[in-house]
């Protein structure tokens, strides 16, 4: 009971701080996500340095990565030019140099799991600004919100609900070499309870057809649970439970975005492709 507790109180925190953020301005969008980009970077790197194959900064390389998505920001949001990306291209120059004077024991193998961290979970997050402002923003207050929190809130569904169902009825195993405890019901009452939040979205948002916030939220919910069985994957790899301890009774924030990090590419294709075309 006091876990749960715990895990409850938790949860309405994280949702209650990422959704004030993400509502609010642009500012507190950025200044959040800059700060989950950074955390999500440094669990991934103190994971990789766990067996000791490499010495990896986490801190150090946690800022570049929040770096790119800083980039990111100031060109979408029309604030910078696309000159701004140099930011990004020193840190990975530098990192590159480094290398050379490090006297590190496997350098490649540093260097390959540095720039792996930097495409899965940097990029993931940085893409985020396309969603937030469209190609056309030539300033901040263009800012988009609605997509990012559907997004989140598609994520939030899906994963309570496949929970849920999955606890109750879940009996074929989804994906048993990876996660023993997925189960295909709870995949698919995960996916039907997120497309009825996707039609709450659509008697909200009728603005935007509903079968695209239908669309939306299947893509979501099959890229995010191929998001969240890869983060799996990486775990089983390293023989941990948790990628860390700073949200009490969830693990790590690594272990709350990893869905995201999958599905966000989902979300950014189906906007661009089809509903802002």
């Amino acid at each position: 009971m006091k876990n749960f507790t715990v895990r409850l109180l938790t949860g309405i925190v994280y949702v209650s701080a990422i959704t004030f953020c993400v509502m609010t301005r642009f500012y507190t969008f950025l200044v959040m996500f800059l700060a989950v980009t950074f955390l999500c970077l440094q669990e991934f790197y103190h994971l990789i340095n766990i067996h000791k194959e490499t010495k990896i900064n986490p801190y150090l390389h946690g800022a570049g990565g929040a770096v790119l998505f800083l980039t990111f920001f100031l060109f979408t949001s029309g604030i910078a030019g696309r000159f701004i990306f140099f930011l990004y291209f020193f840190y990975i120059v530098g990192t590159l140099i480094y290398e050379l004077y490090a006297k590190q024991k496997n350098s490649i193998a540093n260097l390959a799991y540095i720039f792996f961290g930097q495409y899965y979970i940097a990029l993931s997050f940085s893409l985020l600004n396309l969603l937030a402002f469209p190609v056309s923003a030539t300033n901040p207050q263009a800012y988009e919100w609605i997509w990012i929190m559907a997004l989140l809130i598609f994520i939030w569904v899906n994963d309570t609900g496949a929970y849920l169902i999955g606890v109750r009825f879940g009996k074929h195993r989804l994906f048993e070499r990876i996660s023993p405890k997925k189960s295909w019901e709870g995949f698919w009452g995960g996916l039907v309870v997120t497309v009825i939040s996707a039609l709450i979205f659509a008697y909200f948002n009728q603005h935007i057809a509903w079968y695209h916030w239908i669309a939306l939220s299947i893509g979501v919910v099959v890229l995010g649970t191929y998001g969240d069985l890869f983060e799996s994957l990486l775990k089983r790899t390293i023989e941990i439970k948790d990628s860390g301890q700073s949200l009490p009774g969830h693990g790590g924030f690594l272990d709350r975005f990893d869905s995201f990090l999958f599905a966000v590419y989902a979300m950014l294709l189906y906007v661009e492709l089809f509903i802002r075309k």
